[in-house]
């Protein structure tokens, strides 16, 4: 190189120093010539930030008595006070990070120019001090998470980052002492595998807590934030060890640690948890097999509600829910009772709610398949119980809307007689040619026959609701219309499943939430009168939300109350301090007195003759209840709704994996899932459905008072 190139350099170099002095003495001496106001002020706002934005911290989750079910975060992270932080970890941080922490002001003069004049030849060079460093995690792990332009600028090598960082850290040396800079890096710095700040990092790598950190351990973590990847110890325990032993000798340097006690140290493993880092999951799969289904629904049920994913699971929040360990127990062996968790494509559901005029809470949501990631081990996190599956029908469940449209639109009574024919041929509802036995075989018209043929030709509406008669509830359909029984589906509880194209047949609407508000049920079908093809909608060919299906029997036994299925008692923020928040308001959205006396008429299905009989028999039941049976052509799915004044529920089982085919029902743990059309589709919704709710209910009744149903009403008795 020429001496007048070297000349040149040293010249730029010269001037490029003075520049970054004269910023870096501006927040003392004022914006004289060099920096702008505006550039003064976009400083100021940035250092503002860093005290206003608060670092991620880990959401708990927990059940109604405040048990922690689950963790959900993106940074796992433990905040940790000065006086928690052991002596050695302060000093092995300082030694290897910033040995004149506690002289400079923010900037350590001569470091920082060397960094920029290495820089400015194509080097990189760090020099930055603790206080530097703290600004510059605060920004990437903090101010930028989430935005991948912003890191990128927290983390440019460039004179113009360094010198506003320099600057911010000057401005945080006049507002924050010494040991609180030094506790909020510790806090906020990430050293591997979402484990950010000293309190998450004792505990995943020794299980220990920052106050018990010795010198071994904080030379290990000490040294680890440099390249945290890249000095993992378990995935380079080499690196880690030589990484360990060089802070160790900077430890002997600063006076902080005996050589004679590095030298042993420095013999040693590295003595971190054998097995990875013991660590929370950091989302709902930690809420393990049983939990993980009602920790799901809790959160789709904030973010349907307007939360944010991140609000969630960056807060620090305290989420209280309303699961009842009991019941979701008691459910989960329900489940598994009746179907096998290993048994390949059948899944059995059961959703509790507990009823009332201000709030349905949910209780308890559980499969007998397990809620996590292992496939091979049958597990699924799909929202099973609380989900709408385009797969599943709820079958005759349905006929409660065709009855309640029916009372409330005036064309029967609970103790009215009905006809149910063997076999019915619908004019009304049209469809392709079909045989349809002693009527008119080969005629164009939906057909419908019952399920064997020891109905009589006529009952009472309320021995229908409790014997099921496929006829005689579409001969109701089209005496109603469409729309009213369309509207009572979605009034009485099925909202969500109704906004995703359930009654269709469809496939879910992912904005099914926001086409709930927006659509008018009624234009899908007609104001009042009926479409062709959609006969079957009372024996519930739809796709259904079981919980849904259960808040619809809380809403009956509510006396016509309708409430949004919640799960959240009580929501707080990191401070202990309540987060408003409010579910949707209940309606009454049908005349009490319908309500009650659907009740009544619904009362008669575990009793001799009722299609729950068996199930409940089974378990010596004898309260008071509603019940309803429901079971979808080829016996593919099948469900129990029902509801003591207690507690609702319903119980699912269907194919979530492949919906084409059938359901052998042989006993209580003998089910499997069958190809369409086989002999052995002997699935029912008075077999596996049933006696899972009666399974259940029966153990959480147990010492509770036995409540009568409400009295019906004498003007929906008879019309």
């Amino acid at each position: 190189m020429r001496k007048s190139d070297g000349l040149l350099k040293l010249l730029g170099l010269c001037l490029l120093a003075g520049v970054l002095v004269a910023g870096l003495l501006f927040p003392i001496v004022g914006a004289a010539g060099v920096v702008s106001n505006q550039a003064s002020e976009t400083v100021d706002d940035m250092s503002s930030e860093l005290a206003d934005v608060p670092p991620p911290l880990v959401t708990n989750v927990t059940d109604a008595q405040g048990n922690r079910i689950a963790t959900l975060y993106e940074q796992y992270r433990i905040p940790t006070a000065s006086d928690e932080i052991s002596e050695a970890m302060k000093w092995a941080m300082i030694s290897v990070e910033d040995r004149r922490f506690y002289q400079h002001r923010g900037v350590d003069w001569k470091g920082t120019l060397r960094a920029a004049i290495s820089t400015s030849t194509g080097n990189t060079q760090g020099a930055s001090t603790l206080t530097q460093q703290y600004v510059k995690n605060y920004l990437i792990n903090v101010i930028y998470r989430g935005d991948e332009l912003g890191q990128q600028k927290a983390q440019e090598v460039s004179i113009a980052r360094k010198l506003k960082e320099a600057r911010i850290a000057i401005q945080l040396e006049t507002k924050m002492p010494k040991d609180q800079i030094l506790t909020g890096y510790l806090n906020v710095v990430e050293f591997s595998r979402k484990i950010y700040g000293i309190g998450a990092a004792a505990r995943a790598y020794f299980g220990t807590t920052p106050d018990k950190l010795n010198a071994a351990q904080a030379a290990l973590l000490a040294g680890m934030v440099n390249n945290p990847p890249k000095f993992d110890p378990w995935n380079h325990p080499e690196a880690a060890t030589e990484r360990r032993n060089w802070v160790l000798e900077k430890m002997v340097e600063n006076r902080k640690l005996a050589p004679e006690d590095a030298k042993r140290i420095m013999g040693q493993d590295l003595g971190v948890l054998p097995d990875g880092p013991d660590k929370p999951a950091s989302n709902c799969v930690g809420a393990g097999p049983g939990n993980g289904f009602f920790c799901q629904y809790v959160e789709d049920y904030l973010l349907q509600s307007g939360l944010t994913e991140d609000e969630i699971y960056t807060g620090g929040w305290t989420i209280r829910t309303t699961m009842d360990q009991k019941a979701n127990n008691e459910a989960k062996r329900a489940a598994e009772e009746q179907v096998d968790k290993n048994e390949d494509n059948v899944a059995n559901t059961l959703s509790l709610v507990r009823p009332g005029k201000d709030r349905h809470e949910v209780v308890a949501l559980a499969a007998n398949r397990d809620y996590g990631t292992d496939k091979d081990k049958g597990q699924t996190v799909y929202a099973l119980p609380s989900g709408v599956w385009n797969v599943t029908g709820a079958g005759s469940s349905y006929k409660i809307f065709t009855a309640a449209a029916a009372m409330e639109e005036g064309k029967v009574g609970i103790y009215d007689t009905i006809q149910t024919p063997k076999n019915h041929l619908s004019r009304v509802f049209s469809g392709s040619p079909a045989p349809c036995p002693y009527i008119a075989p080969y005629t164009r018209g939906y057909c419908v026959k019952n399920s064997g043929d020891h109905y009589p030709s006529s009952m009472t509406l309320q021995q229908a609701l409790a014997t099921s008669p496929n006829t005689g509830f579409v001969i109701l359909e089209e005496k109603v219309g469409m729309g009213p029984v369309v509207d009572m589906t979605s009034k009485l509880g099925m909202r969500k499943s109704m906004a995703g194209n359930a009654a269709t047949g469809g496939e879910p609407d992912p904005d099914a939430e926001q086409r709930e508000a927006q659509v008018d049920q009624k234009t899908w079908f007609g104001p009042k009168e009926n479409s062709p093809g959609l006969g079957s909608f009372t024996l519930g060919v739809s796709p259904t939300s079981g919980l849904e299906l259960a808040n619809v029997a809380a809403t009956i036994i509510s006396g016509g109350t309708w409430c949004p299925p919640t799960p959240i008692a009580e929501i707080t923020d990191r401070n202990g301090e309540k987060i408003p928040f409010k579910d949707k308001p209940c309606e009454q959205v049908i005349d009490e007195g319908l309500a009650n006396t659907l009740a009544v008429g619904m009362s008669k299905d575990d009793v001799a003759g009722g299609t729950s009989a068996r199930a409940a028999s089974a378990v010596d039941w004898t309260r008071p209840m509603i019940g309803k049976t429901g079971t979808t052509q080829h016996n593919g799915s099948a469900s129990f709704v029902g509801a003591t004044p207690q507690l609702a529920g319903a119980a699912m089982v269907f194919r979530p994996d492949s919906p084409n085919g059938g359901l052998h029902y042989g006993s209580p743990g003998n089910v499997t899932a069958v190809p369409q059309g086989s002999s052995l589709s002997t699935m029912f919704g008075g077999k596996t459905p049933a006696q899972t709710w009666f399974s259940a209910m029966s153990k959480l009744m147990e010492g509770e008072p036995v409540e009568p149903l409400p009295p019906s009403d004498p003007r929906y008795e008879h019309m």
